[in-house]
């Protein structure tokens, strides 16, 4: 037995008791995706299945019942396949390994699922996750439907298992921090090693480009046994900067430009989120270094404000104050056009240069489930008309924020040419995101094991 399946046996009795009587859950895991022709894609499990299961291997099913049984349906054993595809726990070994009570071979799962779902009041599943999942349901309903006359009854209600998973989800326990604090340390690495190439190489007058810098992450990812990159890594230097999304390609990093990466890796199936901004040769110019300062003044605020009893939206409103008032003082945003800092903020008049949230929950995904909106005060709604787009916004009360949330502080300035701002700052994109874990006290920042402060990201990139 894995030493982590009581963990996972833990989680499935506290999801079983909030079944309710009669209640029965069924839980996929992801299909394997195929990339073209011949080959798949690197498969993923579902993140839902594997809190439940610790089970990486594709098509398998979880069923469980609110009086805490779990069937799981498995792939069986299969020689041959296994020579190609790899070995095979099997439903055989399924239950000591795993710790569930019962194991089947998928190959049976729409013969026995109709019965086990039988003489039930409410069957659970997650709800817009998986293409087909509700039509298979369907399906299993319609046999047991076709009983009747044999005494069957069919579950009366539907409900999304989400709305359970999300809320377990969002607290991190002692097992998952752990595992983040790794990935955390991993990915830290691997900027490190991601700065220190790019200044040796240009120091040694060689050419370098942004796929130089991703294999950098890439190896120290797998070098520390991290399985994969929890998203696709953001290499993008100069310009390039500015687009959020921007993924590693083959463009120049220059001497005398920026670099932003966005990347970290995924360990045991729990995810890491890091940037940060350096300057290509290990030396921030006094414009880079202005911005920069300003982008780091803003996430320190956002730190301070992350805490427990701290609405979701506090860290955010912090950084766009001082982004803000900052961008009022370079000139970035016109004091003549806007007028106060407060002024400047109800217009959104930052947006031009900021555009994104500052943070958002992490976890199994990089932006981990559960809801943003305070449950307990989901009824309290205000409206509002957003000053840029007209839109009619329903505004609710952010989350409360608890020990044991994870969550991300992030940040960002981008400067794209035009006449409205000072040509000193022009491509100029600059983002430091961290990854926090609220604690008692305030949070904990799981990612520093990468420097932000800009005399030490030099000190660094000249060793």
């Amino acid at each position: 037995m894995n030493p982590d399946t009581p963990i996972y046996a833990a989680r499935r009795a506290r999801v079983a008791a909030q079944l309710g009587e009669g209640g029965i859950a069924v839980v996929p895991t992801a299909p394997v995706q195929m990339r073209n022709r011949d080959a798949d894609f690197p498969y993923r499990h579902d993140s839902y299945f594997y809190y439940l299961t610790g089970f990486t291997e594709p098509h398998a099913w979880l069923v469980l019942t609110a009086d805490g049984r779990s069937t799981l349906f498995c792939q069986p054993k299969d020689l041959e396949r296994e020579i190609w595809d790899g070995i095979r726990l099997g439903p055989e070994a399924a239950p000591a390994a795993l710790g569930v009570d019962e194991a089947f071979s998928v190959d049976e799962l729409d013969q026995r699922l109709p019965r086990l779902l039988e003489n039930r009041a409410t069957v659970w599943y997650p709800f817009a996750t998986h293409a087909g999942l509700e039509g298979r349901i369907d399906g299993w309903l319609g046999k047991v439907r076709a009983r009747v006359r044999f005494g069957a009854l069919a579950p009366e209600a539907q409900r999304d298992l989400c709305a359970v998973l999300d809320e377990m989800r969002l607290v991190k326990d002692a097992h998952e921090l752990g595992l983040m604090r790794r990935a955390a340390l991993i990915s830290a690495g691997a900027h490190v090693r991601a700065m220190q190439r790019s200044s040796r190489m240009l120091r040694a007058g060689q050419a370098v480009c942004e796929y130089h810098l991703e294999a950098e992450l890439l190896h120290e990812f797998r070098q520390h046994g991290a399985q994969f990159p929890a998203y696709g890594s953001i290499v993008a230097a100069g310009a390039n900067a500015c687009v959020l999304h921007y993924r590693a390609d083959r463009a120049p990093v220059r001497a005398g430009e920026l670099v932003l990466i966005d990347a970290a890796c995924e360990l045991d199936g729990y995810a890491s989120d890091i940037t940060r901004t350096f300057p290509a040769d290990g030396k921030f110019t006094a414009p880079q270094r202005t911005l920069y300062e300003l982008v780091l003044a803003a996430q320190q605020a956002a730190v301070e404000a992350t805490r427990p009893g701290a609405r979701f939206t506090d860290p955010h409103e912090a950084a766009v104050k001082v982004l803000t008032q900052g961008m009022l003082d370079l000139g970035l945003i016109d004091r003549d056009q806007h007028g106060t800092l407060d002024d400047a903020i109800a217009r959104r008049a930052y947006f031009a240069h900021y555009m994104h949230r500052t943070g958002h929950w992490l976890g199994m995904d990089v932006h981990d489930c559960g809801s943003y909106v305070e449950p307990s005060e989901v009824g309290q709604v205000s409206e509002r008309r957003d000053p840029l787009s007209g839109e009619l916004i329903k505004d609710r009360p952010a989350r409360i924020l608890r020990p044991g949330m994870v969550l991300t502080i992030e940040p960002g300035l981008y400067v794209r040419p035009s006449e409205k701002v000072p040509r000193e700052f022009w491509n100029i994109g600059i983002r430091i995101e961290d990854d926090a874990v609220v604690t008692d006290g305030g949070c904990e920042l799981i990612t520093r094991g990468v420097p932000v402060e800009p005399g030490a990201i030099e000190a660094l990139m000249a060793d």
